[in-house]
Formats: C-alpha cells, structure tokens, sequence
C-alpha cells in the first residue's frame, strides 16, 4: 500500500490538468508553479534543470511567453499511468498548438513523470522529449502562421 490513497493521487493529478489548462490560455503560469512544493525539482530535458518553486515559475513563465510558445496552448493527456507505490504519474502529453488558420493539429507528444508530494502539490516533475518528433510540429506550425500572419501582421506575436 502506497502514502496516498488512489483518490488523493487522481484528485492531484486532476487538479494538475486542469490548472495547467487555465494556464496555457491564460498566460499566467503561477497557479500551476504553486502545484510545486518549495524545493521541487523540475527536469526538462531540453531546457535542463530547475530547483525550487521560484525558478520553476521563472523558466516555465519566460519560456511560454515567447514566440512561438505562446501558441502551444493546451497540453492535453494521451494515457496516464499510477504508479500508487511510489506516487507517481507517468504520462504522454501533447503539447498542442492553437489553429493557426489551417484547422490541422500541429503537436509533439512528451513524456512526464510526476512524483506525487502530498498536499496536492508535486516535489519532481521530470519531461522527455524525441527532439525529431517536436521540430516538424513546430517548423510545420510556424509555416502554416507566417503565411497566414505575413499580411501586416509585423512579425511574431
């Protein structure tokens, strides 16, 4: 028998999709960053390795404010599994795009691992990506925008 019961782990887990979700719309990351306990690690494999709360707001914020991550707005879940024992979520997440005037989806799945902290908050979160997979989702995107966006739109936004 694992510390937290199936029900608190779910109830974390959901309430971590759907903060992530509010988040990605709206832009502000610090609901989502207060997910983390104080002295969380947060490992992404291309961004490398954040400790604490604070800086994890700091990367996650700097980096889905700029172009064009400020377009990949929702994260939406393929397949989670529980790991009860150990408190962690493992699960392929899109990292989806907004239409940017085509109507395809333009995503790349990642792998995340969560450890579950207690509190509804999560100590590690860890995130793998195929570097081959993400690139033409993002280069077939950003085509797609700056055909769409070129007529005096003056660039990124």
């Amino acid at each position: 028998m694992g510390r937290w019961s199936r029900d608190e782990l779910q109830k974390a887990h959901d309430n971590f999709v759907a903060t992530a979700a509010r988040a990605a719309t709206s832009g502000d990351w610090t609901a989502w960053s207060q997910l983390f306990t104080e002295d969380a690690e947060y490992e992404e494999h291309l961004y490398g390795k954040m400790s604490g709360r604070a800086e994890i707001l700091a990367w996650i914020s700097t980096t889905m404010a700029q172009f064009p991550n400020r377009h990949m707005t929702s994260f939406p879940h393929d397949w989670c599994v529980c790991d009860e024992e150990r408190g962690w979520w493992i699960c392929q997440i899109q990292n989806r795009f907004e239409d940017p005037g085509d109507g395809e989806v333009y995503q790349s799945p990642n792998i995340t691992i969560l450890t579950y902290a207690g509190n509804m908050q999560f100590s590690r979160e860890e995130d793998v990506y195929n570097p081959s997979n993400f690139l033409p989702a993002v280069k077939g995107w950003m085509a797609v925008w700056e055909a769409n966006n070129e007529r005096g739109s003056g660039g990124p936004t």
